[in-house]
């Protein structure tokens, strides 16, 4: 894909950006939603492809995002999360929509934002909300939660065999002061994270901290059912994820509907979905598009056409 849509994301190189577009098969005259729009890398290759009776609406609840948002009277910026994509669309007077985009990934501008408090790699406040103005942030999480509700968010989303340890050593040293810095957390944390396995132990406990703060999971739950109700038949839904609960999730409900993956069948033995598997293999980063975006390592691309 050109270079100037990659760089005019401004501050986010898009993953596997040429092969999503190409699999969402852009009509130009369609109405397409970017649920995920951020440096608007994505969005743009989108806006490449559509004509002038084509629209495009980007949700993203970061005001960074909102700064970033394109000039275009085709393009609607809608400032919210994008678990309320069916209020939107009726706000907006629109009944459904040929193609959805999710890419669930943090941005790399994020990560590399120190005041945001995403990564570990940087001293600063313990936030880790993707909209600034509301809800509970890391450092409430972490000064605020049970020792079994701790442990139960470092198992359930960092998927960690020492989840109690950690919950109980967070409990045990903010009894002594509130744990409000990244560098605090990180001085807890210090004697129960192995030393060959450090980064990987660490990125999985920022993961599910900031998975608990975002209420992700149940935002993309949301956001799946809402798809099938927002999507016209022969739309299809572009789905990147990072890491293995999202991942899981996504696949479960294109293979059956469902959330649970539960798969129906007629009487004949055909499954039962509301979906067509558009990649029965899921895609990820070749060595081209990793050499452009080490960031998409991690990323896996499913695609879904609705029935």
């Amino acid at each position: 894909m050109a270079t100037d849509i990659v760089t005019a994301g401004r501050y986010h190189i898009p993953v596997l950006c040429e092969q999503t577009i190409d699999l969402l098969q852009i009509k130009p005259d369609g109405t397409y939603v970017d649920v995920t729009f951020g440096g608007g890398g994505h969005s743009r290759a989108i806006m490449s492809r559509l004509e002038d009776g084509g629209r495009l609406l980007g949700f993203d609840q970061d005001m960074d995002a909102y700064n970033n948002r394109i000039d275009d009277d085709r393009f609607i910026f809608v400032r919210s999360n994008f678990r309320y994509i069916s209020n939107f669309l009726r706000y907006h007077a629109v009944d459904a929509v040929d193609g959805i985009l999710a890419d669930l990934g943090v941005s790399s501008h994020h990560f590399d934002d120190q005041t945001r408090g995403f990564s570990f790699r940087f001293d600063g406040n313990l936030d880790m909300r993707m909209n600034q103005q509301a809800g509970k942030s890391a450092a409430d999480v972490v000064n605020g939660y049970s020792e079994e509700a701790l442990a139960d968010v470092f198992y359930l989303y960092g998927e960690l065999k020492s989840a109690r340890k950690i919950a109980r050593a967070i409990v045990n040293n903010r009894s002594k002061g509130a744990i409000t810095q990244v560098q605090d957390l990180l001085r807890v944390l210090q004697p129960y994270v192995g030393r060959d396995k450090e980064k990987k132990e660490l990125a999985q406990i920022f993961q599910a901290l900031r998975i608990e703060v975002n209420d992700e999971m149940a935002a993309l739950q949301k956001l799946l059912q809402s798809s099938l109700e927002a999507l016209k038949p022969g739309g299809r839904m572009a789905v990147l994820t990072y890491h293995s609960l999202e991942d899981r999730l996504v696949k479960n409900f294109f293979r059956s509907g469902n959330l649970e993956g539960k798969i129906e069948k007629d009487f004949y033995g055909n499954v039962l979905s509301p979906w067509k598997l558009v990649n029965n293999k899921v895609i990820v980063a070749d060595e081209q598009e990793l050499t452009l975006n080490p960031r998409s390592r991690s990323a896996k691309l499913r695609v879904a056409e609705k029935i």
